[in-house]
């Protein structure tokens, strides 16, 4: 019983962009914030983007400006745009609740070379 299903993710360069995207079952995302996390190797998971049932946004200092959250109530969606793209930025990509969090999926992997 999947819950959360993260794609998009790829090798690109710095400074290209890439769209990440979260299919969520109805109960996981209705009426939840939602949020992308990124887990580089060797560190902590953190959280990057968040947004909020009614789609008020926040963001981490370090992608501030470059990322965009959204989500689509209806899809029962949440993308995150990523542009200018920078090799710190290399991370396997998670979505999930922001409280009561669902079990993690398997994440999409981003690599963004030099």
């Amino acid at each position: 019983q999947v819950q959360l299903v993260e794609s998009g993710g790829g090798l690109v360069q710095s400074g290209e962009s890439l769209r990440l995207s979260c299919a969520a079952s109805r109960g996981a995302f209705t009426g939840y914030d939602m949020g992308w996390y990124r887990q580089p190797p060797g560190k902590q998971r953190e959280l990057v983007a968040q947004i909020s049932s009614r789609g008020s946004a926040t963001y981490t200092d370090s992608v501030k400006g470059r990322f965009t959250i959204a989500r689509d109530n209806a899809k029962l969606t949440i993308d995150l745009q990523m542009n200018s793209l920078k090799p710190e930025d290399t991370a396997v990509y998670y979505c999930n609740r922001v409280r009561l969090q669902l079990p993690w999926g398997q994440g999409t992997q981003v690599t963004v070379s030099s």
